[in-house]
């Protein structure tokens, strides 16, 4: 612990568990003061409590809702007196081939990944404005801006919508001294992604990542932490892509395994 975020109020949305918990926990190692938000509303209060000290509150928030995005950063200004971070990481991730999905499926999809990734960025502009600057991150994903595969058609759009609304926000935000960022994910070794699957396929995605492993919620926070802190300042409108190096290659064949023995 280094004090990276000493002093400064952090908004982290969809925390209760996974990648969001893991970040919170990362930001409140390096002295930040943390306001949760999630529509888990037993599992935020259980993450709040865990970080153990009176700089944590909850505040169940669904964030495809945007009077209830707004209620969240009014209760973190009504404590904490300001917000100058925001991590907005609340999404899901339903299978449904494009064929069979139906409008009402494809919309709660961007409802929850897409537009409340503008509701949250929206609610947060005039507190850090008010307070000369702050840092946005969105976790994205590789699926969508850079990979595919069958199922995840609204997904993948969400996705790559968030990744097209990052460069248009770094863009208006920059005048406020707001930079705004991403983080593309590959696969992460959390409980959303273990339920229900076999450890014959765990097995399986671990051998596609040229590192040998799956990521870990850890990864992706201290990918955040980077660009929450002074030291990403000049970084605006990109992302991160923390994979592993899970889309490098070109394909996994028998030539590839051939060449690396």
């Amino acid at each position: 612990m280094t004090g990276r975020l000493e002093g400064r109020v952090a908004i982290v949305i969809g925390a209760a568990q996974g990648i969001g918990r893991a970040i919170a926990g990362r930001f409140h190692e390096e002295g930040a003061t943390l306001a949760i938000g999630d529509v888990d509303a037993a599992g935020g209060a259980r993450a709040a409590r865990e970080l153990g000290d009176e700089r944590a509150l909850f505040h169940r928030t669904d964030v495809s809702n945007e009077d209830e995005v707004a209620s969240l950063v009014s209760a973190t200004i009504d404590r904490f007196g300001r917000v100058d971070i925001l991590v907005q990481n609340a999404g899901i991730y339903p299978v449904s081939p494009i064929a069979t999905t139906t409008g009402a499926q494809w919309q709660r999809i961007l409802d929850v990944n897409l537009k409340g990734t503008f509701f949250a960025a929206k609610a947060c502009v005039a507190p850090m404005r008010s307070t000369g600057g702050g840092r946005m991150v969105f976790t994205s994903s590789i699926t969508g801006p850079r990979v595919a595969h069958p199922g995840v058609g609204a997904y993948a759009a969400s996705k790559a919508g968030i990744n097209g609304f990052i460069r248009a926000a770094a863009l208006e935000f920059a005048q406020y001294r707001i930079t705004v960022n991403g983080i593309e994910p590959g696969n992460i070794l959390t409980e959303g992604m273990t339920a229900g699957r076999s450890a014959g396929f765990i097995e399986g995605m671990t051998r596609a990542v040229p590192l040998g492993r799956l990521g870990t919620p850890r990864d992706v926070a201290n990918a955040a932490l980077f660009l929450a802190s002074d030291d990403a300042a000049y970084i605006t409108g990109t992302t991160i892509v923390v994979d592993g190096g899970q889309i490098l290659p070109e394909s996994k064949d028998a030539l590839s395994e051939e060449i690396l023995q």
